[in-house]
């Protein structure tokens, strides 16, 4: 009987319609429920290069800079990036010294299989986090498209539902101020063997691009930020 009237009495309530979440608030919400599953696998497929990483965060960039690539950049080319940007910038917290982070996040090849898996649960953190505000990329297309985190040139963010990454991105030698820096040579060992070759020439190959926000929240120094990426793209023809 009860059944009957608890039926007639909700006949005509109709379910609350569900709101399609955005992009930034889904990211959010599966964060909020894996970070800590993803924290701990994490923690066990790192464990060899975690204290070293752990040692590196405890100094705050003034700027960072994520790369996302196939292979990791050689370290000789990430040192004299950082320095030479370094060099451009300006001490954003106050601490006596400019620090440009290279982060990277390379996804396979001379990566281990547990190696580019914890890179992507870092790149995935970075994101959330909002730690890069400049990005560094082999394929800005592939990655619009897996994390639509970038705005456009101009500064206005992409229209609701598109992943098109066209006018968010510059190639690294479209830039002069990038294009001239004095990166030196890089020397990495390969199969026995040492490999090496010009820092500029394989930075060349790459695309610059900026983080863009659909919060109030974002990246540290987001002013800061700004002025070097002016400074970086100057002459671009933007």
């Amino acid at each position: 009987m009860s059944s009957e009237y608890w039926k007639w009495k909700f006949k005509d309530v109709q379910p609350e319609e569900k709101r399609e979440l955005t992009p930034e608030e889904k990211r959010r919400n599966w964060w909020h429920y894996h970070k800590w599953h993803i924290a701990a696998g994490a923690v066990l497929i790192a464990i060899p290069c975690s204290i070293a990483w752990s040692a590196l965060r405890q100094i705050k960039p003034d700027y960072q800079i994520a790369y996302v690539g196939e292979n990791t950049l050689p370290d000789d080319t990430v040192t004299a990036l950082e320095t030479e940007l370094a060099a451009l910038g300006e001490d954003l917290d106050g601490d006596g010294r400019v620090v440009v982070r290279l982060a990277q996040y390379a996804s396979s090849s001379r990566a281990e299989a547990e190696a580019a898996e914890a890179a992507e649960v870092r790149l995935m953190a970075d994101i959330i986090e909002r730690e890069s505000y400049f990005f560094l990329l082999e394929d800005p297309e592939q990655f619009q498209k897996a994390y639509r985190s970038l705005c456009r040139l101009d500064g206005t963010l992409p229209a609701e539902g598109d992943y098109s990454a066209e006018g968010t991105y510059l190639a690294w030698d479209d830039c002069p101020v990038l294009d001239n820096l004095d990166l030196g040579e890089f020397s990495y060992p390969l199969m026995g063997e040492t490999a090496s070759g010009s820092s500029n020439e394989l930075l060349s190959r790459l695309y610059i691009a900026r983080r863009g926000f659909w919060t109030e929240e974002s990246a540290p120094h987001p002013e800061g930020c700004e002025a070097l990426w002016e400074k970086i793209t100057e002459g671009a023809g933007i």
